[in-house]
């Protein structure tokens, strides 16, 4: 039997609200195989990892048709009905830091009069052989074009911007990073559709106006596809919340721990939230399009040890290292997911959204927690 027709994705109109866009540089990937064109993206780049840790690229090689065909898949899967999605739903998974499949908003309280997270993730872990699961059949039917795509977010953007950090990091190898992120060898990458349910104004306003606070995320980069919902805010070297603008064809970088830890620092995992959209939006439920791209799960979170530039700066450790560990990415992406994912109690909320967990909720490892940026 052929699968169900996936009608075309509409977006909806960009906000016409003032915000406070934040100023982002844009890498063009057409230029990556010109004559120096390499080395004036490494420049665009250096610029966006030591100031804000975020920017956009364009022309890479993935169509918006394509791009569109995912926020399709997405809209359909989360239009199913909640039994059929809580199929794909493990709590106990969840818990023990499996991240892959469904989860279902509602499980974290933010209020104590019973305001629950909006959140909703589907996470489809990359086709490399060892993360086989049972699709609902709305992704099944289209589990070809899925993979394809997967695989060109890493193949045409990924591995792309790996060889940028490489000569950026002065490696002898500019291939030393794209080895450390092979798709085909086993690593928890995955492509996720994220929905966010509107909330009323009253609502927003009791948790502070966030639908996420601000927090870095845990692996190498991760692709933003662009939609129009004006939500994401980072937080620039200025200490200032900015918005980040919905650029036409383009992809929403930003760097993530795993990449800074194995810089010791220098490059600087990016800090952003999620915020209430603006009035003209606030009503729409809010779809995004990821891929989280991390290194294999055998690589040792260490500073690189072959890069010039590393080492006339004299940077040696991280702060796993001054713990005394030597965290694989696989055991980096199970003790931060597992403390990401276990039941808190309820933050304490001011009316600016400043989040509040006790230490036992944020705790990662002992000597390291996470970090709320308020």
């Amino acid at each position: 039997m052929p699968g169900k027709v996936i009608s075309p994705y509409k977006q909806v109109p960009v906000t016409k609200a003032d915000l406070d866009w934040a100023e982002l540089v844009t890498l063009d990937l057409s230029t990556f195989d010109k004559p120096e064109g390499k080395a004036q993206l490494v420049d665009q780049l250096r610029y966006a990892a030591q100031h804000v840790g975020f920017f956009y690229v364009k022309n890479f090689d993935i169509s918006q048709e394509e791009v569109d065909r995912q926020f399709a898949l997405g809209r359909e899967f989360y239009n199913l009905p909640l039994e059929e999605k809580l199929k794909y739903h493990n709590i106990k998974d969840l818990e023990s830091g499996e991240y892959n499949g469904y989860r279902p908003a509602g499980l974290r309280k933010l209020t104590d009069d019973g305001i629950m997270d909006n959140i909703q993730v589907y996470n489809l872990p990359k086709f490399d052989g060892f993360h086989k699961r049972a699709q609902p059949a709305v992704l099944q039917d289209h589990i070809g074009e899925i993979e394809t795509f997967s695989r060109k977010c890493h193949d045409l953007v990924v591995n792309k911007l790996l060889r940028l950090f490489a000569i950026m990091l002065e490696l002898p190898d500019e291939e030393q990073l794209v080895r450390d992120h092979v798709y085909d060898d086993k690593g928890e990458d995955h492509l996720r559709y994220m929905h966010y349910a509107a909330r009323t104004p009253e609502e927003n306003k009791r948790i502070g106006e966030l639908y996420a606070p601000g927090h870095t995320d845990l692996g190498s980069i991760t692709l933003l596809f662009r939609q129009p919902v004006a939500a994401l805010q980072i937080l620039n070297n200025q200490g200032q919340w900015k918005w980040v603008r919905p650029q036409d064809e383009t992809i929403t970088i930003n760097i993530c721990d795993a990449l800074s830890a194995l810089t010791g620092g220098f490059l600087k995992s990016s800090i952003h939230r999620v915020h209430a959209p603006p009035d003209d939006q606030a009503h729409v439920d809010r779809l995004g399009v990821l891929y989280f791209a991390r290194p294999n799960n055998h690589v040792v979170l260490d500073p690189l040890s072959k890069s010039k530039l590393l080492e006339r700066l004299g940077i040696k450790s991280n702060q796993f290292t001054e713990l005394g560990q030597h965290l694989t990415m696989e055991q980096w992406v199970k003790v931060r997911q597992t403390q990401q994912q276990r039941k808190t109690e309820t933050p304490k909320i001011s009316k600016d959204g400043k989040y509040e967990y006790t230490e036992k909720d944020l705790e990662i490892i002992p000597g390291l927690r996470a970090q709320i940026h308020n």
